[in-house]
């Protein structure tokens, strides 16, 4: 009996854990709708639920989800509920893997860092100069990737293997860049990946407003940075 009321409250403990993973996800579609950094049916939100994964479904528009038609993903990556998971459902689940601390993934086809693309990066290692304290400790590196078709399955090795060798030189990132198609970006929750993708979009705004003549950061404040904050740059 102990036993199967410990499963009951681990299922009951899962499934309400699933049902607030759903109402933020419908949150930060709707935030990141009002603002303007998604338009359409482009991007999507996932998050991490114990070895399960929510993902918005294909084509959704992110301004108008429905907490009951987000896809729910076993750890297999097998739908068990929902409307059909976005394509871009296997970069999502690479992420998860390849950073043990991400739990909520965001992309967006956001206007400035699409056309970032467009104008030229300022290294495909570092799509931004370092032009910012708060770029430096929110955002960190960024590299691009380059393009291939939306949902096409390379992203996700170029990005896991970004991931990893970013982690081996002691510089993690929380971000990045598709070619033509925006940023990736995740965190351990919602708002620590909402404030990269802000920051993020910000800073190419700036570069691109300033006709990208700004130097960047001097390299006694880049270390001044990492000293007092920790930037992992």
């Amino acid at each position: 009996m102990t036993h199967h009321r410990d499963t009951t409250q681990a299922e009951a403990a899962q499934d309400e854990a699933v049902a607030e993973a759903r109402d933020e996800i419908v949150r930060v579609g709707t935030s990141l709708f009002a603002r303007g950094y998604v338009h359409a049916s482009a991007g999507n939100i996932s998050a991490k639920v114990g070895d399960s994964h929510l993902i918005t479904p294909t084509d959704a528009a992110l301004g108008f989800l429905e907490p009951g038609r987000l896809a729910l993903v076993d750890a297999r990556g097998e739908q068990i509920a929902g409307d059909r998971a976005s394509k871009t459902l296997t970069l999502h689940r690479r992420i998860y893997a390849a950073d043990p601390a991400a739990r909520f993934v965001v992309h967006t086809h956001s206007t400035h860092l699409v056309a970032l693309t467009l104008a030229g990066v300022w290294s495909t290692y570092d799509v931004l100069p370092p032009l910012t304290p708060y770029y430096v400790m929110k955002v960190g590196h960024v590299p691009l990737i380059p393009y291939h078709r939306p949902g096409d399955p390379r992203v996700a090795d170029l990005v896991s293997a970004e991931i990893a060798d970013r982690a081996a030189s002691r510089t993690p990132i929380r971000a990045v860049l598709l070619d033509r198609l925006g940023p990736v970006v995740w965190g351990p929750d919602a708002a620590t990946a909402l404030a990269v993708l802000e920051e993020l979009e910000e800073t190419a705004r700036l570069w691109l407003l300033t006709d990208r003549r700004p130097e960047p950061l001097p390299r006694p404040a880049l270390d001044e940075l990492r000293s007092a904050f920790n930037a992992a740059w």
